[in-house]
């Protein structure tokens, strides 16, 4: 203890990105005395490397509906009281200039790191402490407080927010250390996985495999789960924003269907026939598809000749195929590839309307690290200034 002083604060936040600074500059506003620590050595990381270095920083349809958890009701009240106009309130204070794309996304006209800036910002507004690169060492509780050890520090306070997110992208420093934590203080994990993640294929289907690069629109399938945008091919399987989404629903030995053709009528390769009868039907599929990927799903289907010659019922069945093409992923690329983490410490611990665990007085959950994942575009964002939003307030 020779080398460490003690302090003492009214809440410390373990984790520096979205979730935390966010509750950390909401407590701290309100006048609580706030420390956030985190091990890496810039805060917001996370946030810096997405939406392509612009941030997806929310989206303006965000809604319960739009995330999976085991308790689907959970989210509902800080979504509810902190909503995306709200958060887009505080992105045109900082006069951040913004622009959506599809889908009700919203990202920066100019860099991630504004929206890092505005959250900075916020915490100094708050005179929020910020410890960066410092790994914990140790985390306690006694006598209604917690206390936090570092290297350089010993901090305690009779509130502690679990704020450091899921396992997901482990080269930015994430970690599975929520998990541990909520599991000394008695909360429960939903088990996590990777979610908006790339599938992987087998062997079977080297065919799509070699197909590395190509990117069609489809509807993407998981029983009667359905995401529409781009899909792409790799070199170890499925990708795209439409497989991304979907993934969140896939276990390991279920099969997914891509309907490759969501605004073509059953009869169009009988109509194609009647158009063109001495073209085959690779040249009917290279109407709607990349050229390799007409090859290749001609090869899948097997119907040599010409168009003439091939039954208006093997059409309509071709067609059926190409609308719910069955693929059965032999895995996904890992926390590695995966954008979150789904599951996470059980909600039913946790109070919806400030975040606090229901059996340990002052200890509160928010982000990543909670079992709630949002869709792909902005949705997870969302959670976590919601959820830093909801603890904030309850400090």
């Amino acid at each position: 203890m020779s080398n460490s002083s003690f302090k003492t604060y009214d809440a410390i936040v373990l984790g520096a990105g979205g979730a935390g600074l966010m509750c950390a500059a909401i407590a701290g506003q309100r006048g609580k005395r706030v420390l956030v620590i985190d091990h890496a050595s810039k805060p917001g990381k996370k946030i810096l490397i997405s939406g392509g270095g612009r941030c997806n920083f929310t989206n303006i349809d965000a809604r319960a509906e739009c995330y999976l958890s085991q308790n689907r009701h959970f989210g509902k009240s800080a979504l509810g009281r902190y909503t995306a106009q709200d958060f887009i309130d505080l992105v045109n204070k900082h006069k951040i200039a913004w622009h959506e794309k599809e889908l009700g996304q919203l990202f920066c006209d100019d860099s991630a790191r504004q929206i890092v800036k505005l959250l900075l910002d916020e915490c100094a507004k708050g005179d929020v402490t910020i410890q960066l690169g410092q790994p914990i060492r140790d985390v306690s509780h006694s006598d209604a407080r917690y206390t936090v050890t570092l290297d350089t520090l010993t901090a305690t306070a009779p509130a502690l927010v679990i704020a450091t997110g899921g396992p997901s992208i482990p080269k930015m420093g994430a970690t599975d250390f929520a998990f541990h934590l909520a599991r000394q203080f008695e909360l429960k994990i939903v088990e996590p996985r990777p979610a908006l993640v790339p599938l992987t294929l087998g062997e079977d289907e080297l065919l799509f495999r070699n197909l590395s690069g190509v990117s069609t629109d489809a509807v993407a399938r998981h029983g009667k789960t359905k995401f529409r945008a781009g899909t792409l091919f790799t070199h170890k399987g499925l990708s795209g924003p439409s497989i991304l989404q979907i993934s969140s629903y896939w276990r390991k030995g279920e099969q997914i269907g891509i309907n490759f053709l969501p605004d073509h009528s059953a009869d169009w390769l009988i109509d194609a026939k009647k158009a063109a009868p001495r073209s085959g039907l690779k040249t009917a599929l290279a109407t709607a598809f990349p050229d390799r990927l007409a090859t290749a799903l001609a090869e899948k289907l097997a119907l040599p000749g010409e168009m003439a010659n091939i039954p208006d019922k093997k059409l309509r069945a071709a067609h059926a195929r190409l609308s719910d093409w069955p693929f059965t992923p032999t895995g996904s690329e890992g926390y590695a590839k995966a954008e979150v983490t789904l599951g996470g410490i059980n909600t039913n611990g946790l109070s919806s309307q400030t975040m606090e665990s229901k059996h340990l007085p002052g200890l509160y959950a928010i982000g990543e690290a909670v079992d709630v994942t949002g869709w792909l575009g902005g949705y997870n964002f969302q959670w976590a200034w919601s959820s830093g939003w909801a603890a904030g307030m309850a400090l």
